[in-house]
């Protein structure tokens, strides 16, 4: 079952986060450990108004339990929910980082699409893919988009069986990151 997210889903679906975005997760929390990066992950998540927000996931459930979960956004509200880990950020270090903006303004973006590994390889992320496309068309954006690090070939391949096509590359984090995009119908 695929479901919105709540705050309650925090604690099972931070480590989830955290092992999907990699170092991105130390760039926007400031942590130099994965433990303190994954608890400031699980407040971001019980927060709105923010990128890893709840308000912005669907999670997946086998059993009653969370075992994965896509977040998504429209790229021009980027800016708007990357403001608290700046300022956070800020709070910390007295500078006020920039965060390499990942998602175009007109596009309707997957930030992050996670599934617990001994859960991989059952349809789950297909499934969680499908509802962001759902909720793309449900919100009328007819451009959809993802980043796939160029050293997750396994991602990309699923990525263009279902549609979606490399349209540029992107630094975040250290890391290069294909931008893959995918129109979609929408109904009126």
């Amino acid at each position: 079952m695929i479901r919105k997210a709540t705050p309650a889903d925090a604690a099972c679906v931070a480590p989830l986060i955290y092992e999907a975005i990699g170092s991105i997760a130390h760039t926007l929390t400031g942590a130099v450990e994965a433990d303190e990066a994954i608890r400031v992950i699980e407040a971001f998540f019980r927060m709105e108004g923010n990128r890893l927000s709840y308000e912005n996931a669907v999670v997946a459930e086998v059993g009653g339990e969370p075992v994965g979960l896509a977040l998504f956004y429209h790229g021009s509200r980027t800016e708007e929910l990357d403001r608290p880990f700046v300022q956070r950020l800020a709070r910390l270090t007295g500078i006020a980082p920039v965060i390499v903006k990942e998602a175009r303004s007109d596009e309707f973006y997957l930030d992050t699409l996670a599934v617990r590994a001994d859960q991989r390889g059952k349809g789950i992320g297909r499934r969680l893919l499908a509802r962001f496309e759902a909720e793309a068309r449900a919100r009328g954006h007819e451009r959809i988009a993802l980043l796939v690090d160029q050293e997750n070939p396994q991602a990309r391949k699923l990525y263009e069986s279902i549609g979606y096509r490399p349209d540029g590359t992107l630094l975040v984090s250290g890391h290069l990151y294909d931008h893959m995009v995918k129109q979609i119908s929408v109904l009126i």
